[in-house]
């Protein structure tokens, strides 16, 4: 489970880099440790995971979830916004991400 601190800080990281906060995806027991900001949308989850969107300089956004685990772990997709498939490619690849963390676990 991720410290308050521990995702300030990461959430920092990403910011100085360009990277936005967007998501955060908890278990039950995090979800209550966790404080975001009011309108960053949160959702269950069998990991704990941030998204991370940066608009590229022409074409679909890059979106980086990142595992919130001791582990550094996360993926990046470039999506499209307007797709209709936008919220089911973001399940899949949190989907591709649980996969990927429970394996190594």
């Amino acid at each position: 489970m991720i410290e308050q601190a521990e995702f300030d800080a990461l959430v920092a990281t990403y910011a100085k880099h360009g990277w936005v906060l967007r998501r955060v995806v908890l278990r039950d027991k995090t979800n209550a440790t966790v404080a975001t900001d009011p309108d960053i949308d949160i959702g269950q989850s069998v990991i704990d995971a941030a998204w991370f969107s940066r608009p590229p300089h022409p074409g679909p956004i890059a979106w980086e979830i990142r595992y919130l685990g001791l582990t550094p772990y996360a993926l990046v997709e470039h999506i499209d916004e307007n797709s209709p498939d936008f919220e089911q490619t973001l399940r899949e690849v949190e989907v591709r991400l649980a996969s990927g963390v429970t394996s190594k676990e």
